[in-house]
Protein backbone atom coordinates (compact mmCIF):
# COMPACT_ATOMS: atom_id res chain seq x y z
CA UNK A 1 0.00 0.00 0.00
CA UNK A 2 1.26 3.43 -0.86
CA UNK A 3 1.67 6.08 1.50
CA UNK A 4 -0.78 8.05 0.14
CA UNK A 5 -3.45 5.06 -0.11
CA UNK A 6 -2.45 4.40 3.77
CA UNK A 7 -3.30 7.79 4.78
CA UNK A 8 -6.81 8.13 3.20
CA UNK A 9 -8.09 4.64 3.92
CA UNK A 10 -6.43 4.83 7.61
CA UNK A 11 -6.45 8.06 8.56
CA UNK A 12 -3.20 8.42 9.29
CA UNK A 13 -1.43 11.96 9.77
CA UNK A 14 1.81 12.32 8.15
CA UNK A 15 4.19 14.19 9.39
CA UNK A 16 3.27 14.00 12.99
CA UNK A 17 5.12 13.32 16.34
CA UNK A 18 4.82 10.49 18.48
CA UNK A 19 2.91 12.22 21.32
CA UNK A 20 -0.12 12.80 18.23
CA UNK A 21 0.13 9.00 17.61
CA UNK A 22 -0.72 7.86 21.38
CA UNK A 23 -3.31 10.56 21.20
CA UNK A 24 -4.88 8.98 18.68
CA UNK A 25 -4.17 5.41 18.95
CA UNK A 26 -3.88 3.38 21.99
CA UNK A 27 -1.26 0.83 20.77
CA UNK A 28 2.12 2.79 20.06
CA UNK A 29 5.84 2.17 20.89
CA UNK A 30 9.07 3.80 20.23
CA UNK A 31 11.08 0.83 19.13
CA UNK A 32 15.09 2.14 17.87
CA UNK A 33 14.62 4.54 15.71
CA UNK A 34 10.56 3.84 14.35
CA UNK A 35 7.61 4.04 15.94
CA UNK A 36 5.08 1.76 15.43
CA UNK A 37 1.30 1.21 15.63
CA UNK A 38 -1.53 -0.65 15.80
CA UNK A 39 -4.76 0.71 14.53
CA UNK A 40 -8.22 -0.74 14.89
CA UNK A 41 -10.21 0.06 11.01
CA UNK A 42 -13.37 -1.51 11.22
CA UNK A 43 -14.61 -3.95 8.28
CA UNK A 44 -17.88 -5.02 8.92
CA UNK A 45 -18.99 -8.06 11.49
CA UNK A 46 -16.44 -10.85 11.70
CA UNK A 47 -13.95 -9.51 9.75
CA UNK A 48 -10.38 -8.81 10.87
CA UNK A 49 -9.97 -5.23 11.64
CA UNK A 50 -6.39 -3.94 12.68
CA UNK A 51 -3.72 -2.68 10.72
CA UNK A 52 0.03 -2.26 11.42
CA UNK A 53 2.17 1.15 10.55
CA UNK A 54 5.54 2.23 10.81
CA UNK A 55 6.88 5.97 11.43
CA UNK A 56 10.06 6.71 11.43
CA UNK A 57 12.08 9.75 13.07
CA UNK A 58 12.79 12.34 10.51
CA UNK A 59 15.49 14.03 12.27
CA UNK A 60 17.53 13.85 15.75
CA UNK A 61 14.67 14.81 18.13
CA UNK A 62 13.72 10.84 19.12
CA UNK A 63 11.57 12.35 21.86
CA UNK A 64 7.45 12.32 22.13
CA UNK A 65 7.89 15.88 20.31
CA UNK A 66 10.15 14.79 17.56
CA UNK A 67 9.23 14.87 14.01
CA UNK A 68 7.94 11.14 12.60
CA UNK A 69 6.52 10.02 8.73
CA UNK A 70 4.92 7.45 7.57
CA UNK A 71 7.56 4.65 6.46
CA UNK A 72 5.17 1.91 5.83
CA UNK A 73 1.33 0.59 6.46
CA UNK A 74 -0.17 -2.69 6.30
CA UNK A 75 -2.18 -4.02 3.28
CA UNK A 76 -4.37 -6.21 5.02
CA UNK A 77 -5.62 -6.22 8.17
CA UNK A 78 -4.99 -8.55 11.15
CA UNK A 79 -7.04 -10.19 13.97
CA UNK A 80 -5.88 -8.70 16.34
CA UNK A 81 -3.39 -5.70 17.81
CA UNK A 82 -0.32 -8.00 18.44
CA UNK A 83 -0.55 -8.97 14.67
CA UNK A 84 -0.49 -5.69 13.96
CA UNK A 85 2.64 -5.01 15.81
CA UNK A 86 4.36 -8.20 14.78
CA UNK A 87 4.09 -7.24 11.44
CA UNK A 88 5.31 -3.82 11.83
CA UNK A 89 8.06 -4.83 13.76
CA UNK A 90 9.25 -6.80 10.62
CA UNK A 91 9.36 -3.95 8.59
Amino acid sequence: MTINEAMRKYRLPNPSTPEDLETRWSKVLTFGDKVLLAGHYYNGQNRPCFFGAVYEFLDDDHTCEGTVGLYAASEVEFEDDGHAIAWAMRQ
